[in-house]
């Protein structure tokens, strides 16, 4: 059972709890509902995290902080007069996330559709094509089976996959790729990606992975000739806590988002909750681990310019790309900030172009509460000229989930356009 300082914080902030079979979760739809599954005898893995690491020491407490000048002082967010109780004040509170939290996931959104004419699923991704990248000779990586806290999967029991397609082909179709052995596929659920090629033409995959809901980067070396990965290293950091996308930049090192704070998923559903902007981008290589970016909502999509000058990075909850200068010591500056108004996920660049092409949730709420009857939409933009005074936004495909739900990226190749999704199928589509 959760200590009492769990207790207090979530009595503070006013969150109902419900008791499942393990000790007191949250109440959200998706984790009591798994939990319900649970306790019946299903075998699905465990959404659940740990008590809070040693990194995160007094976390509760810098939560209770961030939520005190909220509900306290004369006014708490506009709504507690002087005098009054301090429930009133957390109620207002409360209240006042609630409604922030709804317009950060863009709940009352409905999607106007943009049809494309030559689209076609893709046979044999059923369970998600989370991310995905192409080299410049046609070939496209996608990662499919992510199994994320709160998060709808299709199929929660399978262990995650690469796939390839090679959009040089007229009618492409998406390959397996082999993993070596001595690589735990038990516990592959893969997340964002990345490719690097060596000074010797070798092609390496980087591979955000999330064994029994921790985050780790794999990184793997592709073999072409029988299409497969060898495993090279797995790569753990206390900086590293809780991935989500990653774009590299040598043969052994990245930057990567993380979305949260904090791994724990009560301290992560309080984080969003509170709107607290502690999310960031870490740069690792075997020589130096440092935090070179901070202030985001929820950090997610990273990619870098085709010049290799700039880095991009997508803050889902606050609609909007950030544009960062990178420097020679890999540290990073603030050039700009594009504000849309949809959430932007995964960041594909065009290296011919620069554009900017990004899977897209219309509204997260349909996405994060998943309902066959209420489909989470999906929305592709393309960005062309970011760092102009103004850029070039398109809505090049959008539907309300009827045939693609919950799009996380878009990627392009030679008038070929890839659409990938959280957790559900892959649209290929001839421009």
């Amino acid at each position: 059972m959760p200590s009492g300082r769990y207790h207090r914080l979530l009595a503070a902030a006013g969150v109902r709890l419900c008791w499942c079979r393990g000790g007191c979760r949250l109440l959200c739809k998706i984790w009591c509902r798994e939990e319900r599954e649970k306790s019946r005898g299903s075998s699905s893995v465990s959404v659940g995290h740990d008590r809070p690491s040693q990194r995160h020491a007094g976390a509760v407490e810098r939560l209770a902080a961030a939520w005190e000048p909220q509900t306290s002082g004369p006014r708490g967010l506009g709504c507690a007069r002087r005098g009054d109780g301090g429930d009133r004040g957390r109620g207002c509170a409360v209240n006042s996330a609630l409604s922030a939290r709804r317009r950060r996931l863009n709940a009352s959104r409905e999607v106007d559709p943009v049809e494309l004419p030559n689209c076609r699923l893709v046979k044999g991704i059923e369970r998600g094509s989370e991310d995905i990248d192409i080299l410049p000779n046609g070939l496209a990586f996608i990662s499919s089976g992510l199994k994320y806290p709160g998060m709808h999967n299709f199929a929660p029991d399978k262990p995650g996959e690469i796939f390839l397609m090679d959009l040089i082909e007229e009618n492409p179709r998406a390959v397996e790729l082999r993993i070596s052995r001595g690589f735990d596929l038990a516990s592959f659920s893969p997340h964002g990606i990345s490719t690097y090629i060596g000074e010797d033409d070798s092609v390496y995959l980087f591979v955000v992975n999330h064994p029994h809901q921790k985050s780790t980067v794999e990184v793997f070396k592709f073999s072409e000739d029988d299409n497969s990965l060898v495993h090279l290293k797995t790569v753990r950091h206390d900086l590293l806590s809780s991935v989500n996308d990653i774009v590299a930049v040598g043969p052994d090192s990245f930057y990567a988002t993380n979305d949260h704070y904090f791994s724990d998923f009560i301290l992560m559903f309080l984080e969003m909750f509170l709107g607290l902007t502690w999310s960031n981008v870490v740069y690792y290589s075997p020589k130096e681990v440092k935090e070179v970016a901070a202030g985001f909502y929820s950090a997610n999509g990273i990619n870098i310019s085709p010049d290799r000058k700039y880095i991009y990075v997508a803050d889902i909850l606050d609609h909007s790309v950030h544009v960062m200068e990178k420097h020679a010591n890999w540290n990073l500056t603030h050039v700009k900030r594009l504000q849309l108004d949809t959430l932007l996920d995964n960041l594909f660049v065009d290296p011919y172009t620069g554009d900017i092409w990004t899977g897209c949730h219309p509204n997260g709420m349909k996405l994060i509460y998943y309902s066959p009857e209420n489909l989470p939409a999906s929305e592709v933009l393309r960005i062309q000229n970011i760092l102009s005074e103004k850029p070039t936004v398109t809505r090049v495909y959008a539907e309300n989930g009827s045939v693609l739900q919950g799009s996380s990226v878009a990627a392009v190749y030679e008038g070929k356009l890839l659409i990938g999704t959280v957790f559900h199928r892959a649209l290929y589509c001839n421009l």
